[in-house]
């Protein structure tokens, strides 16, 4: 028997899953984000007084993005229209939006438009079909997406939004979730006798993933697949929430946010010579299935960037690196990898590589004079004839050194790089 299976009931009908029917019919069922829709918050004063302006509600899946937008549905007094962005074109976006002309005109009444995965639409046609009326308000946008909307939404489309950003559920807010679904008896489990234990309980919520309809879809397929016992209870024990949740939920897009955010923090817990964080953040990217490339790439970069000549030793244990995912391979490799994620969070720091070149292509875009006539090159007949004579080989002088200028006459001595 699988999920779709255990989803019928008994006259063959498709059963309503548990996410959907527990999902919040106003804000005071709705658990978290309280950043947004707290008492007092922003996005809650509009939403309770029916004044919403254009908004684009951005985070992972199963954090209530979706939610939000049903709330709204049942508290406006404006139509409430739902778009598919992966499937819509522009000439349905211009029905819709005359459709939401007519109403202002004839009734008074506002449209909103909520648009989930808002980032589907194309920026060239689909979203520029739906400025104009934005920036009128002919139409309310709710736009929902998993990507970041700055890389993703049309510039003029999303300077007409408020963009609210939605986290990760913790775990204390998917067990209350979980709990509450045991006890409803009108959309829940509370009329039958279930019991999870709170170990059990905290397991969904530790390896949901901050994704609430991942762990109210896991105590689903518990209660749905488990006899009640001779006592006529429905026991979940812990071994049969991880047999329902298989495994972790991995958020991870390797081409979108937690790409760069991950990476982000990587590098940065390396910079700030957490050795125990740096393996957390490799660890994320590991399983998530990040090019073991592009990691070992940034360790190269760190080694100069932030470590530079405090160790130099840092570069080649980078490259050294590089040299072993080239040639065992992963998983192997992340033994090696790790060791230089290691020795590189633990060596000492220096910006002073990155400032000194950085200081020098700035002056280099300012000053281009030419370049002096004893450093011309002169391997040629005729280069003493163009005055291109006077270098001092540093060879033939004591500890072979000698003074002499290397800047254009016109620049004088510049220092860009200091040791520190």
């Amino acid at each position: 028997m699988d999920l779709f299976d255990l989803a019928l009931s008994k006259n063959n009908t498709i059963r309503k899953p548990l996410a959907e029917k527990m999902r919040p019919r106003n804000l005071n069922e709705f658990s978290g984000q309280d950043n947004i829709v707290g008492k007092g918050r922003l996005l809650r004063r509009l939403i309770e007084t029916d004044n919403l302006t254009s908004i684009v509600l951005y985070g992972p899946p199963g954090v209530g993005k979706t939610t939000l937008a049903h709330i709204i549905s049942l508290e406006t007094k404006s139509e409430f229209i739902r778009l598919n962005a992966t499937s819509i074109g522009v000439k349905e976006i211009r029905e819709y939006i005359n459709k939401a002309e007519e109403l202002i005109k004839f009734y008074g009444k506002r449209t909103i438009f909520f648009i989930d995965e808002i980032h589907a639409l194309k920026k060239g046609s689909q979203q520029d079909a739906l400025l104009d009326a934005v920036e009128k308000g002919t139409v309310i946008l709710i736009g929902a997406t998993t990507e970041n909307p700055y890389f993703e939404i049309n510039r003029a489309l999303l300077s007409r939004s408020k963009i609210f950003q939605l986290e990760l559920l913790k775990k204390e807010q998917i067990v209350n979730i979980l709990k509450s679904a045991l006890k409803d008896k009108e959309r829940g489990y509370g009329n039958l006798n279930v019991k999870v234990d709170e170990e059990s309980l905290g397991i969904i919520g530790e390896l949901s993933g901050g994704d609430a309809r991942s762990s109210l879809n896991t105590l689903e397929l518990a209660v749905l697949s488990t006899n009640k016992n001779k006592d006529g209870v429905i026991f979940i024990s812990k071994e049969i929430v991880k047999e329902c949740i298989q495994k972790p939920i991995v958020n991870y897009d390797s081409s979108g946010d937690n790409h760069y955010d991950i990476i982000s923090a990587f590098i940065k817990s390396i910079r700030g010579s957490d050795v125990d964080a740096a393996l957390y953040w490799f660890g994320r990217m590991v399983i998530g299935g990040e090019d073991p490339r592009f990691i070992v790439r940034r360790l190269i970069v760190h080694a100069s960037e932030d470590i530079g000549m405090a160790d130099p030793q840092a570069m080649l244990i980078a490259h050294a690196a590089f040299n072993a995912l080239e040639t065992v391979g992963m998983p192997e490799a992340r033994i090696p990898i790790a060791q230089a994620i290691i020795y590189l969070a633990k060596a000492r720091k220096s910006n002073s590589v990155l400032l000194a070149v950085d200081k020098a292509i700035e002056e280099a875009k300012v000053n281009q004079y030419r370049v002096p006539s004893h450093l011309r090159d002169a391997h040629y007949n005729g280069a003493v004839d163009l005055g291109n004579a006077g270098y001092k080989y540093p060879h033939d002088y004591p500890e072979h050194y000698v003074e002499q200028e290397y800047f254009p006459q016109e620049m004088g001595k510049r220092t860009y790089y200091e040791d520190k």
